[in-house]
C-alpha cells in the first residue's frame, strides 16, 4: 500500500495505480476504501489502455456499483480479446461467486492455475468455493497444497478454522487462533470467527467479549470497516436470540464506525428489522435503494430480506413471501462481503420464519434445512444454530395441523430436532430469551406426544 500511495502521489492520473490500491485495500476486507479507489480508477480511464480500460471498468461495477452482469461482460471480453492472459478467467470467477455459481467458478479457477499456478490468491478461491461446494476434503487438499507453495494468508487459516469447526476439532480451531493472535493486522478475523462459534453453541456472553475485542483489534489495525460489520454481526445476532435492546446498540456502535459502508448499512437495517425497530430499518432500506438501484445482490438478496422482516413486524407474513420471491437459488448462497464466512443465508433464515408466520410447517422446515444442507458456506454463523431450531419449530406445527401417521411422523422429527438444537446449546447462558423459548416447547411438545399415546392420561400440560 505505502508504494501504491507514492505510485500516485508521483502520478495523479495514473489509473492503474488507483485500481491496484482499490485491489489491495478489498483483499483487506475495506471494501468502501476499494470503492472510493475503483471509482477514481473509472474516472481516468481514458489514461489507461485499452485492456486496462476493461479490467477498470469490470473492477467498477463488480465493487462499487454491483452489477455483476456488466462486470461479468467486461471479463469475458478481456478473455476474447486477451485469452493468454490470467487475469480475465481470474476475475470471472470472482464475479461467479457473489452469484453463488460456484461450478463455473471452479472452472475459470482451475483454468486460471494452469497459466500462474503459484498465485495465493487462486488457493484462497479455491478453498472458498470447494466448501461452499461441500468438498470439503478437496478444500483442505487445496490449501495443503498452497502451504506445500509456502504460501500463507489470513484468508487460508480462515479456511482452515472453518475446516476444524466442520469437522467438530477443538484443537484445529485454536491451532488457527493461535496464528491470528500472532499476526495483530489481521486477528479482527480470528476474533470475529472465535465470537461466531461461542454465539453458535449459545455461549453469547462468551460472544460479545470477542465481539468487542475483534472491533478492538479492527480498530487497532486501521480496519474501522471491518470493526463496524463485527457490530452488526453480532447486532443481527442478538436479535434472533431475542435480546431487541442489545442488537439496537450493537447496530447503533457499527454505524458509528462506520455510517458510509454498503454492508454495515445492509446489515444494520436487518438488525434494526429483526429487534423490531421498524423505522431505522425503512429508513436505511429506502436509502440503500437509492444508493445501489442496479447492484445485483442488493436488489435480488438484502433489500428483499429487508422488506419480508419489516412485513413480519407488520404480522403480515403473505408480504414477507411475496418480498423474497425474486432471489433465485443460486444468488442466495453467494459469496457475501461482510463476514468473515462465506454467507450466513440471512434471506433463507428470514424466509424460513415468514413460512412459520405463515403456519405453513413443510415450508418452513425446507428453507431451514437449506441452511443446515450448506454448511460450507454458513460456517459457525448462528443461522446454522438456530436453524435447527427452526426445523423443529416447523416440524411441530406440521404435527398440529396434521393427523394419524403423517403428525406422529412430524411430531417425532420435531423431538429429534428439539434434542439435537438443545444438546448443541447444554453449556448455553441460560438467560437467552430464545433458548428458554426451546426448552418450553419441548417440554409441551413431549407432553403431548406422553398424552398421545396414553390418552388416559390426565390432561394437564406441566
Amino acid at each position: 500500500l505505502p508504494f501504491l500511495e507514492h505510485a500516485v502521489e508521483l502520478d495523479p492520473n495514473f489509473a492503474m495505480g488507483y485500481r491496484e490500491l482499490g485491489n489491495e485495500y478489498g483483499g483487506l476486507g475495506e471494501v468502501g476504501r476499494a470503492a472510493e479507489y475503483f471509482t477514481k480508477a473509472f474516472q481516468l480511464r481514458e489514461h489507461a489502455s485499452e485492456r486496462e480500460k476493461l479490467l477498470i471498468s469490470a473492477n467498477y461495477y463488480q465493487t462499487v456499483t454491483g452489477q455483476l452482469d456488466k462486470a461479468a461482460q467486461a471479463y469475458q471480453e478481456m478473455i476474447d480479446n486477451y485469452p493468454r492472459d490470467p487475469t480475465g478467467y481470474f476475475n470471472l470467477s470472482e464475479v461467479c461467486t457473489p452469484q453463488g455459481l460456484y461450478e463455473k467458478a471452479l472452472e475459470l479457477t482451475r483454468q486460471t492455475q494452469q497459466m500462474v499456478p503459484g498465485r495465493i490468491a487462486l488457493y484462497e478461491n479455491l478453498g472458498n468455493i470447494l466448501l461452499a461446494l461441500q468438498r470439503l476434503d478437496d478444500s483442505r487438499k487445496a490449501i495443503t497444497e498452497a502451504e506445500a507453495r509456502k504460501l500463507d494468508d489470513y484468508l487460508l487459516h480462515s479456511q482452515l478454522y472453518a475446516l476444524g469447526f466442520l469437522a467438530q476439532d477443538a484443537a484445529a480451531m485454536q491451532q488457527q487462533l493461535q496464528w491470528f493472535a500472532a499476526h495483530p493486522g489481521v486477528n479482527t478475523y480470528g476474533l470475529s470467527l472465535a465470537s461466531d462459534t461461542e454465539a453458535y453453541a449459545g455461549r453469547l456472553s462468551k460472544a460479545r467479549d470477542l465481539t468487542k475485542q475483534s472491533v478492538d483489534s479492527a480498530v487497532r489495525a486501521d480496519s474501522k470497516e471491518n470493526g463496524a460489520i463485527w457490530w452488526e454481526n453480532a447486532a443481527i445476532r442478538e436479535a434472533a436470540f431475542g435480546n431487541p435492546a442489545e442488537s439496537q446498540q450493537a447496530a447503533a456502535e457499527g454505524l458509528k464506525l462506520d455510517a458510509a459502508s454498503q454492508g454495515v448499512g445492509i446489515e444494520a437495517a436487518i438488525a434494526y428489522a429483526m429487534a423490531g425497530d421498524s423505522a431505522p430499518a425503512e429508513a436505511a432500506a429506502q436509502d440503500l435503494n437509492k444508493r445501489y438501484p442496479y447492484d445485483t445482490q442488493m436488489q435480488s438478496l438484502w433489500l428483499p430480506a429487508i422488506q419480508a422482516q419489516l412485513a413480519l413486524n407488520r404480522k403480515d407474513p403473505s408480504a414477507a413471501l411475496r418480498a423474497l420471491q425474486p432471489a433465485s437459488p443460486p444468488i442466495e448462497y453467494g459469496l457475501t462481503q461482510f463476514a468473515a464466512n462465506i454467507s450466513c443465508l440471512y434471506p433463507t433464515y428470514i424466509r424460513g420464519e415468514a413460512y412459520l408466520a405463515a403456519g405453513q410447517g413443510s415450508q418452513a422446515a425446507a428453507e431451514f434445512q437449506k441452511i443446515l444442507d450448506h454448511s460450507g458456506v454458513v460456517w459457525s454463523c448462528w443461522t446454522g444454530a438456530l436453524a435447527k431450531l427452526g426445523v423443529a419449530r416447523a416440524n411441530a406445527m406440521e404435527a398440529r395441523n396434521s393427523q394419524g401417521a403423517v403428525a406422529d411422523a412430524a411430531r417425532s422429527r420435531a423431538l429429534t430436532a428439539y434434542q439435537s438444537f438443545l444438546t448443541l446449546w447444554k453449556d448455553a447462558d441460560p438467560d437467552i430469551p430464545i433458548y428458554k423459548s426451546a426448552k418450553a416447547e419441548l417440554a409441551k411438545l413431549q407432553w403431548r406426544t406422553l398424552t398421545a399415546s396414553n390418552p388416559l392420561l390426565p390432561i394437564t400440560c406441566p
